[in-house]
């Protein structure tokens, strides 16, 4: 008949064989992440096997001493790491970390040493062992881990919003509790292993959980600049093509709908004659302009270098509006090196162009914004082969 003591390892065997599927089975964690949780799962299972393998030798005269000194050995030196290896998933690097580390491989050597003595454990001449006069020393490493380890949850707690750190800190409670248990109550009780095995469920859970928070926040980021012109702040060619498909979509264009294309008049000729960078500012100034003009008519796209798209839901009196707001916008935009911002706009109007689809009034809009360019040129006796 198996002890319940031995039916409690075989259950947390079992379950850290599960967690070693669900890590295999799931292809969203990287293979640095899934060689992290192997290691930990492979030395929790062989920690309580080390302990498991002293308490079922302990007594048997038939073992030389030396056996029991080396299953011992091994589980005074793995069970302090299994309380640790559990940090080894937070992948920090830190000071804690560091002293977690110094501390167990200490405590290995000290172990390794105290096979040869009886610094650890004493055993009898009917092979029972019973602690020796350094036990202390072992119980003050186990102890510091156990704060190195609450040290390391805290600070990975850190990197999470307040409201998401209850659950990591109750998994470390968990854990200790589990191990306080233990140690406290000894005899038949023992839990210890079977709180480090929840521990690491939970922090399996935990990570997929705040991984798919931070792989979808990683999307969502990702769609924003997708949407979002780097260098104007506009919406983006790839957000006006979505638009149009989607009014494209529909059946019949609104009736109120309205395109707007602007483009802005020299900015070859500023790029040529003082760089890039100050034609660049003279982008972003255009942006902000038909932005501020558009805010609550319309939404502003940037389709290519100089060229600018608003769509929006108005009538010919508002979109009068918009254009005479985006004049005052422009004449009151100033830069040291550009004092001067001129826009070409055209537009059209679905009311105005019955049955009408949207890539024809894109059309409309177009001729009207080439028309308002070439007039600008031949105003300003400009060649407009030089001077887009």
């Amino acid at each position: 008949m198996l002890s319940y003591y031995t039916l409690l390892i075989i259950l947390s065997w079992m379950a850290l064989a599960v967690l070693c599927i669900l890590v295999r089975e799931n292809l969203w964690i990287p293979g640095e992440d899934k060689r992290r949780f192997y290691l930990t799962y492979g030395i929790i299972a062989l920690s309580a096997l080390a302990e498991w393998t002293g308490i079922q030798l302990n007594g048997r005269e038939s073992l030389q001493a030396w056996v029991l000194h080396l299953v011992k050995c091994a589980d005074y030196i793995l069970t302090p790491m299994a309380g640790g290896a559990i940090v080894a998933q937070m992948k920090l690097r830190d000071k804690w970390h560091k002293a977690l580390m110094m501390v167990l491989l200490a405590n290995t050597v000290f172990q390794i040493v105290s096979i040869f003595t009886d610094w650890m454990i004493v055993i009898d001449a009917h092979n029972r062992y019973s602690h020796g006069p350094l036990y202390a020393v072992y119980i003050l490493v186990y102890l510091l881990v156990i704060a190195l380890v609450a040290a390391e949850f805290l600070v990975y707690g850190l990197q999470y919003r307040r409201q998401n750190r209850a659950s990591l800190y109750s998994i470390l409670l968990l854990v200790v509790v589990g191990i306080g248990m233990q140690e406290n109550l000894g005899g038949e009780i023992r839990t210890a292993y079977i709180a480090i095995t929840l521990g690491a469920a939970l922090m399996f859970i935990h990570y997929s959980e705040f991984y798919q928070m931070s792989t979808d926040e990683h999307m969502r980021l990702q769609r924003e600049q997708l949407m979002t012109d780097a260098l104007s702040g506009a919406a983006s060619r790839h957000a006006f093509m979505k638009a149009v498909e989607r009014i494209r979509n529909t059946t019949g264009i609104p009736n109120d709908l309205a395109v707007f294309t602007v483009d802005i008049n020299g900015l070859k000729g500023v790029n040529d004659t003082l760089g890039h960078n100050v034609g660049d500012d003279l982008i972003v100034g255009a942006a902000h302009c038909i932005d501020k003009a558009a805010r609550g008519k319309g939404k502003c796209y940037r389709t290519g270098g100089d060229e600018f798209v608003i769509l929006g839901r108005m009538g010919k009196e508002t979109a009068d509006e918009l254009l005479l707001c985006l004049e005052r916008e422009t004449v009151m935009w100033s830069r040291d090196q550009v004092t001067e911002l001129s826009l070409s706009v055209g537009y059209a109007l679905a009311a105005e162009h019955p049955g009408v689809t949207i890539d024809n009034l894109l059309k409309s809009a177009d001729e009207a914004m080439y028309a308002a360019k070439a007039a600008y040129y031949r105003k300003n006796g400009l060649d407009r082969r030089n001077s887009h």
